[in-house]
């Protein structure tokens, strides 16, 4: 398989947001809290984003964070509903860090920073790299 010059910028995006979104979780230093609690969740947007862009890379920026912003927000707001499912799937670390345990309004402005970040950096992704001139 060959991936054209988006999926491998999406890729290599991918290769950098993903350690950091799982890193946002073990932080521990200044600002802890906001990093833990909202920084994962800009990233998490952002990895989506890359994911879809990287699956299907002649679709929109845009297209592709919409899609993506309401799908988090319909997870976020599935976090009100308490079910053994849910509950069995929260308590792992991934699924926590996938659909998250505990609903915040909080989320959805990271979320939507998220999703800002990823269409400028989806349309990044779709550029090619600038000429460079051997004057």
């Amino acid at each position: 398989m060959t991936l054209d010059p988006t999926q491998t910028r999406a890729l290599s995006c991918l290769a950098v947001v993903t350690p950091l979104g799982f890193a946002t979780k073990a932080y521990a230093g200044s600002g802890a809290h906001w990093v833990n609690a909202y920084a994962g969740g800009v990233l998490y947007v952002l990895f989506w984003i890359l994911v879809v862009v990287f699956v299907r890379p002649r679709i929109s920026p845009w297209a592709a964070a919409s899609l993506v912003f309401t799908a988090t927000c319909l997870l976020e707001a599935l976090q009100l509903l308490s079910t053994p499912t849910l509950a069995a799937i929260r308590s792992t670390f991934l699924g926590h860090a996938l659909i998250g345990s505990t609903f915040s309004w909080w989320d959805f402005p990271h979320y939507l920073l998220g999703a800002a970040l990823g269409v400028a950096v989806a349309l990044r992704a779709r550029r090619p790299p600038p000429l460079v001139s051997s004057a």
